[in-house]
């Protein structure tokens, strides 16, 4: 009969485990504590004390006073160290003092927005004031819209539904606005690359209507712990800030594992699947009933990770009791999953980055990670899944095959003795700027004279004149087109529309079951793509790319598909450049064509090629900013066919290194080798932003260049292979001694 194991005898197994590359251990820490001020009203004490809270930690007790001052705050703590009572608690107190007093907060997401107002409700409750707070989004009907609108002390929302559904209606919000004393802005790390940059814009509109309206807000941030969140808490706000971050919150004892699978072959240092040894250790935890999440890096890996995971444990805990979670999946799919994690109903979920964020999911012991998750601030967001208040929690990170993962592994240093990366934003990106101005036109009338941010904006006002999209009276420019601006600007891409997946399987029963942006569409939803959705296979039957909609069926096949993109570059202008001898380092403006070519069919189990197609889509367009080297001499003794390998080989290395330098998504950042560039007929290297107009990436890139040289030389220079392979660049060049001439060629820079 089989004996069920605690976790701390699965630890001690897993320490035996040859393949641990490194084994840290975080030492548990008490908690540090002030007295409960004497100012809280004691109705809003006792209702902290049935909940075991009498005195705050060091960090909230400091935020709590400092917003008392009237000064803004971020506050800056790991995930489940009660950052919300920062807020939470002044914001409580103020209504308590003044019934007239209202606050709006803004989370990332529907889904946190949902989590935190069951919580906020809960405690509301048991203090006994009428205070009422609500959520305000898509989802919100339209009879409670009115409520919501005339008595709401606390209003939940996210930036989009401020963007597009409160701010041009402000005219119906005046009780808001009017009496408008908080404005809280939770999980800050996440408004960084284009989603920060809109938001920051967002912002501008909204204390632009405050000031409207006669109100000051004062403005409180959380965020994880990044680099600089003082300096990103006030570019996004505009505001000067007070930073908190002496975090007095307790935690359990933490192991944090680096395990690098065995390798399989050993001249091309290419290791097992990381899926599959991903799938071998959470059987053991979950087979023994040991609550685990397993983080994917794509909606791609989290399905495949899943449908294995629920057939592994079907005959130990039953399959329902794992599931996916994505973005993609509808609102009431999420709400019940993460209120099964809490009550224990469901001992596993499988998902991308969107349960980094503070979600409450209860108290789970196991974190297992599939990869590096890009950046350093994003893997603790992700370890603080796991032993979330005083037990011990194990959290393992599963290195790919590729070079930055087999960096980390090798260099456990560089992750834990470094501070996390910093977030960036533009928030003057022209694209961006000009579609607030036109949306915050539309909101109040501009006075010829008036700032937007720092900006004198001016110029912009008159050419938005000329377009016949503003009028000018006098000093004062006037809204006089027929459209609304804001439902034409989405605020998660630069790219406007995203395609929707209709799943027409059960023809009397059409449902549409997620959504995707332009862009990754054309990879992931071509016709005959397979889509995974809930661990559940469907094939695209047609994708409808001028209206947007791809029409999905169900299937069940043995493969998943891939797809190929051709990419062509030319360069539009160069803004900057620096001479480096035999090289040079420009940045400037390029175009980038974009046109997917063929498509593969990958089997499930054994990951080999099965089967192509072509993939009929229309070329797409992207102006964007971009850095790039050009090697104007190349020793003689390297050939042209031998050159473009080292050039896609440096490509490599890159593609994986300027995103962890940059703190961006792989996505943001695509690497482009060209062996003779259009402009100049020389071999070349772009690395560009993958957004229209660019959010200074590769401005980053260029201004540190050197630094970027010097990882990327590393990286080759420690991988363990002889010539070349996966982990650093890319491939084995036998016989041109590939990997010493990178390093070459790079440090020629």
């Amino acid at each position: 009969m089989f004996k069920k194991k605690i976790l701390s005898e699965l630890i001690q197994e897993l320490r035996k485990n040859e393949n641990v590359a490194n084994w840290q251990e975080i030492e548990p820490q008490e908690a540090r504590t002030s007295p409960m001020p004497e100012s809280v009203d004691p109705r809003i004490q006792a209702a902290l004390a049935k909940r075991g809270i009498e005195q705050l930690y060091s960090h909230q007790h400091t935020a709590y006073e400092t917003v008392r001052r009237g000064e803004n705050v971020v506050a800056v703590t790991p995930t489940a160290s009660g950052k919300t009572l920062c807020y939470n608690l002044p914001v409580l107190q103020a209504i308590a003092e003044d019934d007239a007093s209202r606050a709006l907060y803004l989370f990332p997401t529907k889904a946190l927005a949902q989590d935190q107002k069951s919580e906020l409700n809960e405690i509301i409750k048991e203090i006994g004031i009428d205070i009422k707070s609500y959520t305000y989004d898509g989802d919100t009907s339209p009879a409670i819209r009115q409520i919501v609108r005339l008595a709401g002390h606390i209003v939940i929302t996210n930036p989009d539904m401020l963007h597009s559904g409160i701010l041009p209606h402000h005219t119906k919000w005046v009780s808001l606005f009017e009496n408008l004393r908080f404005i809280v802005i939770d999980e800050l790390h996440t408004y960084r690359g284009v989603f920060g940059s809109h938001v920051a814009n967002v912002l501008r509109r909204l204390k632009r209507i405050c000031r409207f309206y006669g109100s000051n807000p004062i403005l409180v941030c959380t965020s994880a712990t990044i680099a600089n969140p003082k300096e990103l808490a006030e570019q996004l706000t505009g505001s000067p800030m007070r930073l908190v971050d002496d975090n007095g919150a307790p935690r359990g004892r933490k192991h944090f594992v680096f395990y690098n699978p065995p390798i399989v072959n050993a001249p091309l240092n290419i290791r097992k699947s990381s899926t599959v040894e991903v799938n071998h250790l959470a059987k053991q935890f979950l087979k023994n009933k040991i609550q685990t999440i397993v983080f994917a890096r794509s909606r791609v890996r989290v399905e495949l990770i899943l449908s294995h995971l629920q057939e592994l444990v079907k005959s130990d805990i039953g399959s329902k009791s794992i599931r996916g979670y994505r973005g993609g999946y509808l609102p009431k799919q999420r709400r019940e999953i993460e209120r099964g994690l809490r009550e224990g109903e469901i001992l596993g979920v499988v998902s991308t980055n969107a349960l980094e964020l503070g979600v409450d999911i209860g108290q789970l012991q196991v974190c297992i990670m599939t990869g590096y998750p890009g950046s350093i601030a994003s893997t603790w967001q992700q370890a603080g899944r796991a032993g979330r208040r005083h037990g011990e929690a194990l959290i393992v990170m599963v290195a790919n095959s590729t070079p930055i993962d087999q960096y980390i592994v090798q260099n456990p240093e560089y992750f834990f003795d470094r501070s996390p990366e910093y977030a960036r934003i533009n928030p003057e990106n022209l694209l961006i700027l000009v579609d607030h101005l036109r949306c915050a036109a539309y909101e109040l009338p501009f006075k010829e004279t008036e700032e937007f941010g720092p900006l004198d904006v001016a110029d912009i006002l008159e050419y938005l004149q000329e377009e016949k999209v503003l009028h000018k009276n006098g000093d004062t420019f006037y809204w006089s087109a027929q459209s609304f601006p804001a439902s034409e600007i989405s605020l998660r891409s630069a790219s406007q529309e995203n395609v929707v997946i209709v799943d027409q399987s059960n023809v009397a029963a059409v449902k549409i079951i997620g959504e995707m942006d332009r862009f990754s569409a054309m990879t992931l939803l071509h016709d005959e793509a397979i889509y995974l959705h809930e661990g559940v296979q469907y094939q695209v039957e047609k994708l409808d790319w001028d209206h947007k909609k791809a029409y999905v069926r169900e299937v069940d096949v043995e493969y998943y598909t891939d797809a190929n993109l051709a990419v062509n570059l030319k360069v539009l202008e160069i803004d900057r450049t620096r001479d480096r001898g035999q090289a040079a380092v420009h940045y400037g403006d390029v175009a980038v064509n974009m046109i997917p070519t063929i498509f593969k069919k990958i089997k499930l189990t054994t990951f080999e090629n099965i089967g192509s197609g072509p993939i009929h889509l229309p070329e797409e367009e992207l102006h964007t900013s971009a850095a790039w080297l050009e090697l104007k001499e190349v020793g003689p003794e390297i050939g042209t066919k031998t050159l473009e390998q080292l050039l896609l080989g440096i490509a490599n290395v890159l593609q994986h290194i300027v995103p962890v330098l940059v703190m961006c998504d792989r996505g943001d950042v695509h690497v482009t080798p060209q062996i003779k560039a259009a402009h100049t007929g020389l071999p070349t290297i772009f690395i560009h932003d993958h957004y229209p107009g660019g959010i200074g990436l590769a401005a980053d890139v260029y201004k540190r260049f050197d630094e970027v040289r010097d990882a990327a030389a590393n990286l080759i220079r420690k991988c363990l292979c002889k010539d070349g392979c996966p982990s650093c660049i890319g491939m084995e060049l036998n016989g041109i001694n590939g990997k010493q001439k990178s390093i070459q060629i790079l440090s020629g820079l």
